[in-house]
């Protein structure tokens, strides 16, 4: 059965579209910044976690999506997602600095 175009969902898509293409390049940044900021804590010796920032984070992040109306589990679970990848990220800066 041939598919026949919807004008209403094809805009939704363009707009889905529009926002992933904004998500992409928000945590291309955010890398960016992690990465110097691993890149100092490496070349001061600093461990590459900071459990309690981390913890400060959720809990900010997880108020954020209740008054945004998103799910908090989910919220937490992708920034735990982000934070594993930062701290991963640190941990090989880390290593690389003292080689």
């Amino acid at each position: 059965m041939p598919v026949t175009s919807d004008t209403g969902l094809d805009q939704f898509r363009k707009s889905i579209d529009n926002l992933d293409a904004a998500l992409i390049h928000l945590l291309a940044e955010r890398f960016r910044l992690t990465k110097q900021v691993g890149q100092h804590k490496a070349e001061r010796g600093l461990p590459a976690s900071d459990p309690e920032r981390e913890q400060r984070q959720v809990a900010r992040l997880r108020a954020m999506a209740l008054a945004a109306e998103l799910d908090p589990e989910f919220a937490e679970r992708f920034i735990r997602f982000v934070i594993e990848e930062v701290i991963r990220h640190h941990e090989r800066l880390k290593q690389a600095a003292a080689e």
